[in-house]
């Protein structure tokens, strides 16, 4: 099947380009050929507010008169970005006849280049191109990818740079080179300095080129409330490559479905078993541990991040939207308003003996938002601590259950222990008690609106 156009990128560095128009579009064209080190000047009789101000700080040059074809001259690429049909064909024609390359934007037929959609991750750059025929499904299809080449990809491109050389003297068969490097920008190394740690990242490589079986690596990652929607990009990216998983109960399917067929997947208590983890790891196994919520917030992700570290394995946390936050948008529950709360506290709902053993006199307050996590077994005792140290007994409160697949009941103090066991409410459940819960009714919305169970 014939192409309409043969990807090409060209090299503009300290080349002079020329920009026929002042308005927005040639600023944005002008912006473009900037980043790329092009030396631009500018022809037009006015300059709009973007490009005026670049010519005030002296990046580009401007000649303030119409174009006249002899503008042409001397320069290695020209974009013509005016409103006038008759002045942007004759840049075109000009061009031509020069053979300078020659974009007139929006119109295909007047151009011997095209801009496409563009994915900057310096030095890695996609560009889409529909031919002109499509700016919008080009930008659609830029977005697909932009959400899959994490924003530190130009760090990684840039640390393997550095480290080719030596890699070439290692493995000067191009097969074995190859799979030494699918490992670095599959694995622990590129996760590092996705991670933002760049240091780690280079010890890592160096590592790898001088024993290059060296360990697996295991992440820590957050599922959020349940929603698969919510996961952040790289939970997914790592979840998807997973050689090992192992998942709490409460991590829904959907969730687990993104992982790849042939992968381990263990189901884990709360307490993982982190000799599991090592086992793996130690056979050069990529490990994933996925907690529901975040793993550092009432998780055992402290807990096995240091036992972890006390057998030398390398590990990364990746934080998650926690399950308050989530639950409560979902809920149409700010845990925070102006009018209503003005701070808000993550409390656990259980103690060292199970019943929770907390500062009462200070949480019974009406200018926070209290959310108990774990908190179901011992809601009736926490309602009725909060009545005895100052709360009305009709002060607000919610119980969402199951994360994302929530059920939400909403009520007091004096009732909450007893809504809830006549809906059958089951852990795991966040309980939200302030008088933000009164906007529910308010700011639930859409088609995310939570099945509700509403008891007045």
């Amino acid at each position: 099947m014939a192409m309409q156009n043969l990807p090409v990128f060209m090299n503009i560095r300290n080349r002079l380009c020329l920009v026929v128009g002042g308005g927005g579009v040639a600023a944005r064209k002008v912006e473009l050929l900037l980043r790329a080190q092009g030396k631009v000047t500018v022809v037009a009789p006015e300059l709009g507010d973007a490009l005026k101000e670049l010519h005030a700080d002296g990046a580009i040059a401007y000649h303030a008169r119409e174009f006249q074809r002899a503008d042409i001259d001397g320069y290695d690429l020209i974009v013509a970005a005016t409103d006038n049909r008759d002045i942007n064909r004759a840049v075109y024609e000009s061009a031509e006849r020069k053979g300078v390359p020659v974009n007139v934007v929006d119109t295909p037929e007047l151009c011997s280049f095209t801009f496409g959609a563009i994915v900057d991750r310096d030095p890695v750059t996609v560009a889409v191109s529909s031919a002109g025929q499509s700016p919008v499904l080009t930008r659609v299809v830029r977005a697909a990818i932009e959400m899959h080449i994490p924003a530190a990809f130009g760090r990684l491109a840039t640390l393997v740079g550095r480290h080719r050389d030596t890699a070439k003297r290692k493995y000067p068969g191009k097969t074995a080179r190859a799979r030494f490097w699918e490992k670095v920008v599959n694995g622990p190394v590129a996760e590092s300095v996705f991670g933002g740690n760049d240091g780690l990242a280079e010890q890592l490589l160096q590592d790898s080129l001088a024993r290059p079986e060296a360990d697996g690596e295991i992440y820590l990652v957050g599922a959020g409330p349940g929603d698969p929607d919510l996961l952040t990009l790289r939970a997914l990216r790592l979840i998807r490559k997973a050689d090992v998983i192992f998942h709490a109960p409460r991590v829904v399917g959907a969730i687990l479905d993104f992982a790849r067929h042939d992968a381990e997947r263990h189901t884990v208590d709360a307490q993982c078993d982190i000799g599991l983890l090592v086992k793996h790891a130690q056979r050069g196994k990529t490990v994933v541990r996925i907690h529901g919520g975040d793993p550092f917030l009432f998780g055992a992700g402290g807990e096995e991040a240091g036992a972890l570290a006390e057998h030398g394995i390398n590990f990364q946390v990746v934080p998650a939207i926690t399950t308050a936050a989530g639950c409560g948008a979902y809920a149409g529950i700010p845990l925070t308003h102006r009018d209503h709360a003005q701070a808000c506290r993550f409390i656990s709902g259980r103690g060292q003996d199970d019943e929770p053993d907390l500062d009462w006199v200070n949480l019974a307050t009406q200018s926070e938002t209290l959310v108990f996590y774990r908190a179901l077994p011992n809601l009736g005792r926490i309602c009725r601590k909060l009545i005895e140290h100052g709360l009305p007994e009709n002060y607000p409160v919610a119980v969402i259950e199951q994360g994302s697949e929530r059920r939400v009941v909403t009520g007091a103090l004096t009732d909450m222990e007893s809504r809830a066991k006549q809906q059958q409410i089951q852990s795991p459940a966040v309980v939200i008690v302030g008088r933000v819960v009164q906007l529910r009714d308010k700011l639930s919305y859409g088609g995310h609106r939570p099945r509700a169970i509403l008891m007045q």
